[in-house]
Order: C-alpha cells, then structure tokens, then sequence
C-alpha cells in the first residue's frame, strides 16, 4: 500500500497487517487471551515464524509480548487492527449485497482485497452501503473512529432449554456451518428456540411454534451461533453480562 494518497497503512506490511488483526479477532468475542501458539494455529504458520513477527510488532509498538506470555495489542496496535477489521467486514458485505456472494464465500476474497483499497475507497464503500453497522455474520463493523457497537448477544452453547431470541451472529470459522444454516432457511435475525433439557442445546427450532421445524446441534455448530434474547423465561442460566454496548477504540 505504499505510495497510496492518504492511505494511513502505507507503512505497514501486510504481515503485519494480517497479524494484528488475528490477535483482535482472537478476543474479540471471548475473554481469554491469545498465546504464540494460538496465533500460529489461527494463522496456519510455524511457531517460530509466529515469534519472529511478534518480535516485529513489539518494535513497532504494536504489540505487548513477554516470552511464554500471552501477546496483547497496545493502543497503537488496536487502532491498525479495527483499521483492517473495518476494510474485511465492509468488503464482505459489498460481496454479498452488491455482487451475489453467498456469505460462505466472502471471508478469503476479503482477506485479498482489504491489502489493496486506499482509505478513501474504504469510506466512499462504507457511504455507498449506507454505512452499515454488521457484516453478512453479524459481526459490527467498526467506524471511523474505531468505535465498535456489540449486539447483547449469548453462544448457544451458554444457553439453556427454553431461551428464544433471534439470530445476532455467526462465526465465519467454518463455512460448513453457513451452508448448513442456508440449506435450512436460517438466516441473520431468525427467530429461534433453544431446547436441551436439563444439559448443553441440542436442538434449535426455527421458529416459536410447537409445529417449528428444528435443527440439530452438535458442538461445532453451539461454540459458532450468538443468539440476542427476546423473550425472558423462567429459570433462565444465561450470563447477563453479555457483550454489548460501545467498546472503545
């Protein structure tokens, strides 16, 4: 991106770039921290080239890093991050909204394009969308200022037999979770109802209704799904502190 008009990155790698964002995206939707060794894992790298770039964030004042310790963003770093986070998940909804990509499709495309569009293309796409606030997962897409509004959404898995809500994300981890949400109509914003008994949702309905088709659930598909709660139920489990509201840039 170098040479780029305006272009705030230009100094940056697209290493770099690609790293800092995996380290926000680790913890952006659970509290524990990432380590070197998630990192590689998430980025399908060795350990030792994972060392070698977080030593590299470190001089660039990117990042936080004690040996064996967990790797954190400084202000700096988060700023990148949201930065790039902001480009992919605009990008991914320009695919689907205006091109027809089916919401399966979308993340690798994105993880292309967002190392070759210039600030002003990033703000003239977010005008031209209507400056949405969510990707095609129900990820929130950061603005301009880096300020990131979270839906007050619960995983599925920390649900319990008879929580209803609707659809507020997805995880984009798997793509065969997405198609099997398409085979089955299951789309952002579907209104669902968990069912389980007295242990972990194994099933989902797809409406309120006693006569509601359903959908099994497996592990994969409890740790990918955020449900927003719409209706409160007796001897409800859920953790109210669910994320929500503003997080700050």
């Amino acid at each position: 991106m170098a040479g780029r008009r305006g272009a705030v990155l230009s100094i940056e790698s697209t290493s770099v770039q690609d790293y800092v964002k995996a380290i926000y995206a680790f913890t952006e939707w659970q509290p524990d921290p990432i380590t070197a060794t998630h990192l590689a894992a998430r980025l399908a790298v060795a350990n030792s080239s994972v060392t070698g770039m977080v030593g590299k964030l470190v001089d660039l004042g990117l990042a936080e890093h004690r040996k064996y310790g967990p790797i954190s963003l400084t202000p700096s770093g988060q700023a990148l991050a949201l930065a790039m986070v902001r480009r992919h998940r605009l990008i991914e909804t320009f695919l689907v909204t205006e091109l027809g990509y089916g919401w399966d499709e979308v993340h690798d495309e994105a993880e292309l394009l967002e190392h070759t569009v210039s600030d002003a293309f990033v703000e003239r796409l977010d005008a031209k969308l209507g400056r949405p606030g969510r990707d095609p997962h129900g990820d929130p897409i950061p603005g301009a200022d880096g300020r990131v509004r979270y839906p007050p959404a619960h995983r599925l898995d920390g649900l319990d037999d008879g929580h209803q809500g609707t659809l507020a994300r997805v995880s984009d981890d798997d793509p065969e979770v997405l198609r099997l949400l398409d085979r089955h109509g299951v789309a952002l914003d579907a209104v669902l109802l968990v069912a389980g008994g007295a242990g972990p949702p194994t099933e989902l309905r797809l409406g309120t209704d006693a006569s509601a088709p359903s959908l099994p659930v497996d592990g994969t598909l409890a740790r990918s799904l955020w449900i927003e709660s719409t209706a409160p139920h007796a001897g409800c489990t859920a953790d109210i502190e669910a994320r929500q509201g503003v997080a700050p840039s």
